[in-house]
């Protein structure tokens, strides 16, 4: 039944007599006051003497629009009271640097220059401010050393602690600061050495008066200063040392510098096409100069994080000859493997040579950045510093195909992985030559070029490079670098270019072939292995297989775990392509858009004749071309 008048009337009297509720605001609402910015500012004005009232704006009132009026405080927006920056410059304050900052966690700028604080630096400053950008704390009574955790403070741009009292020596972990853009550490009583890395990146006046330390850029030496007969004995000494090692040079060069293996020394480059042992020391060392650690590391997708040539240094070790690894060409350059400290992993490779300016090798970064295929090693960026070109490519977990076939362990290759490895390199080839009006050749093919990733899917690498490297000035650098086999990998290279040393798609083919072979054979290219062939045989992969086809043997060549399995049929049609890549006219040889669209065939039905039609052959498909 509906409620008597003489109720409703009761109870509207009792809703008049209570006190209003406070209204709430919704759900993370920026309006709620922020107890810890709140507690941060109590506590500074608590803990400091404020002898000019300069703090008196700061009430108990700590709702948020109170808050971000008082002097001195910054909010992030007006209607919210977490504190952005606190600047109080000039307030004349005094007593030590107060703890309760560490409530102020959000903040990033820090200002409390031109007051009296006195005391340290508390050793746990840049924890209870993380995210500071700029700190200034010049102009006051601060002393004691300077803490090494200060490098704790990663994202400082600005340091401005000139003007105090610090002694001791600057600790070298600053240096580690690789945001910093602004550093004042001068009227202190700082000594020592100045750190290398901070001198080669700051100015003297960064140092200034500080009558004890020494070092780059203020001085040019530390320690005790030489007398007349000293100095004398020194610059003696120098001139001397200086000619023996002149004459010591010039013994060497004759000695040795006049033939290849001593060029190809001096390039840190052993026979074998490997680093030397020393490598790593030589031009890896003069990267880690601040200024040249700070170098970005041009990338063609914009990362979330920038990466810079540090990461680089870190990511290989300083290029340490433990992460060097095979992906393409070690004619061309040498590969590092970089793992990143979010443990994802990149490709490294270190150009040996490279006549272009900078303008023209950029404008080579962003023609060969823009070649995506799922068959090609995508090159993610590159970093130029001094006369060093590093290329940034995707890791390919799985290696090289020419280190699967030599030492294949574990991951022996069946026929139906050989045959998909196959198809795969072929698209890319093919697309290489015939999607694009203007062929590109790769000039420089071989089953090193040729990466696995994790699932053992084949993709191209060293794309491009032949535009960027050639021999090193006063070894013919205007000439072909396929004369005397100084870019070619020998066993992949074209008879052709022994009289006509110029890089054409014929020539890509038979370089193709060769790896063909390799697959079905098991065997290297440059060498066929002794158990195989015998004591006897001295000739490279192709002059054997011709040798069994002439005899009629060719089922010989073929790899011993393949045989009996049920492929004969379609390892001898894979056959019949390899040979059709390796006819000695270029003319006569098949084309890379034949070459795919027959493995292609052969693979019907074992997963390698998906279509990608994003990335059509249309031009040059004709067998009769010559390029």
């Amino acid at each position: 039944m509906p409620p008597s008048p003489l109720l409703l009337l009761l109870l509207l009297a009792l809703a008049l007599t209570l006190p209003p509720a406070a209204p709430q605001p919704p759900p993370g609402s920026p309006a709620a006051p922020q107890e810890d910015d709140a507690r941060c500012l109590r506590g500074v004005k608590t803990n400091l003497k404020d002898p000019d009232a300069r703090l008196s704006s700061w009430t108990t009132n700590t709702s948020a629009g109170a808050v971000c009026g008082f002097s001195g405080v910054t909010c992030w927006n007006p209607q919210e009271s977490r504190v952005i920056a606190l600047s109080v410059s000039g307030f004349g304050l005094q007593g030590p640097i107060p703890s309760s900052l560490q409530y102020c966690g959000s903040a990033n700028t820090f200002d409390f220059s031109n007051n009296a604080l006195t005391g340290p630096i508390p050793p746990a400053f840049c924890d209870w401010i993380p995210f500071v950008v700029n700190l200034d704390l010049s102009g006051n009574r601060l002393s004691g050393p300077l803490p090494s955790e200060l490098a704790n403070c990663r994202f400082l741009n600005s340091l401005k602690l000139n003007d105090n009292a610090f002694t001791g020596q600057i600790p070298a972990s600053l240096a580690r600061l690789d945001r910093l853009k602004s550093l004042d550490l001068s009227n202190n009583q700082l000594s020592a050495q100045i750190p290398p890395q901070l001198g080669s990146s700051f100015s003297k006046d960064s140092f200034s008066n500080n009558p004890g330390l020494c070092g780059h850029p203020v001085s040019s030496r530390c320690g005790n200063g030489l007398g007349s007969t000293g100095l004398g004995i020194v610059i003696a000494a120098g001139v001397l040392g200086a000619a023996a090692s002149l004459l010591l040079a010039f013994f060497l060069w004759r000695c040795t510098g006049k033939t290849k293996a001593g060029r190809r020394r001096r390039q840190g480059v052993t026979e074998s096409g490997l680093p030397s042992a020393d490598e790593g020391s030589w031009w890896a060392e003069r990267l880690q100069a601040a200024h040249n650690r700070l170098a970005p590391v041009s990338l063609f997708q914009q990362p979330i994080v920038k990466v810079k040539l540090a990461d680089l240094l870190a990511a290989t070790q300083c290029f340490s000859t433990t992460h060097i690894v095979v992906a393409g060409s070690s004619r061309a350059g040498t590969a590092y493997r970089a793992v990143l400290r979010d443990g994802s992993a990149l490709t490294v490779k270190r150009l040996h040579s490279c006549p272009l300016s900078e303008k023209a090798f950029r404008s080579e970064m962003g023609r060969i950045g823009q070649l995506r295929h799922p068959n090609i090693v995508p090159l993610l960026g590159f970093c130029v510093v001094e006369e060093e070109r590093l290329l940034v490519y995707k890791h390919m977990e799985s290696g090289a195909l020419s280190k699967v076939i030599k030492d294949p362990g574990e991951t022996l290759l069946d026929w139906a992985a050989r045959l998909r490895i196959a198809a795969g390199a072929a698209r890319g080839l093919a697309w290489l030559h015939h999607g694009f009006q203007v062929p590109q050749v790769h000039q420089n093919l071989s089953s090193s070029a040729v990466l696995l990733d994790e699932d053992y899917e084949a993709r191209i690498t060293d794309v491009g490079l032949t535009r960027l490297v050639r021999m090193a000035p006063g070894e013919g650098g205007d000439t072909s670098p396929f004369l005397n086999g100084d870019f070619g990998e020998f066993g992949y290279v074209a008879p052709e270019y022994a009289s006509n040393p110029v890089g054409t798609m014929k020539g890509d083919t038979y370089a193709f072939g060769v790896i063909l072979f390799e697959l079905v054979t098991g065997q290297e290219a440059a060498t066929v292995s002794s158990d195989v062939v015998g004591e006897g045989f001295k000739g490279t992969l192709v002059d054997w297989v011709f040798q069994l086809k002439s005899s009629g043997r060719i089922a010989d060549a073929v790899d011993k775990s393949l045989c009996g399995k049920g492929h004969d049929a379609e390892i001898s049609e894979f056959l019949k392509v390899a040979f059709q890549c390796i006819v000695a006219r270029p003319k006569e040889r098949i084309s890379m858009y034949r070459v795919y669209h027959s493995l292609k065939t052969i693979g019907r039905g074992r997963d390698v004749s998906e279509q990608f039609d994003e990335f059509p052959l249309a031009y040059n498909k004709d067998d009769s071309d010559t390029m």
